[in-house]
């Protein structure tokens, strides 16, 4: 979140108007305050299995604030098709591994199970698919012979900070190309 908001400065064709999290106590929260974003928070979990409700109240908070794209980082949540389907077109989600493969969570030790030699991590159109959707980017990282899944995440993690705003500002601008970064 922190290098989404960075980035939207200059000739940036977006700017940040929420930061938004189901958890009230979210450090990203304090975070954006500090850097002048707005914020909300709707905690899921008074709302029990009532997905819809929370779903609700978190579109009210994105209509009112203006939001038009929106930028998943960290939101564990799998939102309905409802509302997934009313946001089509406009959400992006960044994922740690290299899509199609390894959706879901544990991402990092599944790939170093299968014995693979590369992980990295996928920017792509969220849809209403766990972790489907069109791919906008991905960047590789070699598997090291010494991995674990913190240090492979932690090589990940510097590809993620490069390749989501540099996708925002391309999907901002209307490119929805597919690159794959180097470097």
């Amino acid at each position: 979140m922190v290098k989404l908001v960075e980035s939207m400065t200059g000739d940036h064709p977006a700017r940040p108007c929420l930061v938004f999290s189901n958890d009230p106590e979210a450090g990203a929260l304090e975070r954006a305050k500090s850097l002048g974003v707005a914020t909300a928070a709707v905690d899921h979990r008074p709302f029990g299995k009532d997905r819809a409700a929370f779903e609700a109240h978190i579109d009210k908070h994105l209509v009112d604030a203006g939001v038009e794209i929106i930028c998943l980082a960290g939101f564990m949540r799998v939102l309905t098709p409802g509302f997934m389907e009313k946001w089509a077109g406009k959400m992006l989600n960044i994922h740690p591994s290299l899509l199609p493969k390894y959706k879901g969570l544990h991402t990092h030790a599944r790939a170093l199970d299968a014995g693979d030699a590369e992980a990295g991590c996928t920017v792509h159109e969220a849809t209403a698919e766990l972790d489907g959707g069109p791919i906008l980017c991905q960047a590789r990282v070699p598997i090291l012979s010494d991995d674990t899944t913190d240090t492979l995440a932690a090589r990940v993690l510097v590809k993620e900070h490069i390749i989501y705003p540099a996708t925002l500002r391309r999907f901002a601008a209307g490119d929805r190309a597919r690159i794959d970064h180097t470097g």
